[in-house]
């Protein structure tokens, strides 16, 4: 069986972020398909809860990199999460690279 490569969508802000997440659901997705992702862990929860979308956390990333995310920089714990949930290093670089610049994720993850 193949697996489906999440799909990642890069906006530039969190009303950009809620119509993504609108029509992903419209589509069929459901909230346990579609995360949110911003720079900083305050923004991302934020955006999960105006968004009514997923934080990548203990269900996609287990109970060993969660906690190693308490040493990990910013930088490491995202692209943790996102390989997590199945997005390769080297695009994972790249993502952090547009959070860095205040860009945000809406990614669809179908299992």
């Amino acid at each position: 069986m193949q697996e489906i490569k999440p799909s990642v969508q890069i906006v530039t802000t969190a009303m950009d972020a809620l119509h993504a997440v609108r029509e992903l659901n419209r589509r069929g997705y459901r909230k346990d398909d579609v995360y949110v992702l911003a720079h900083s862990s305050d923004e991302t929860k934020s955006l999960a809860d105006a968004t009514d979308a997923n934080q990548i956390g203990l269900a996609e990333e287990g109970v060993v990199s969660t906690m190693a995310n308490i040493f990990r920089s910013r930088g490491d714990e995202i692209r943790a999460k996102l390989a997590a949930i199945g997005i390769a290093q080297s695009e994972a670089e790249r993502y952090e690279e547009e959070l860095d610049r205040g860009r945000l994720l809406v990614i669809t993850n179908v299992h």
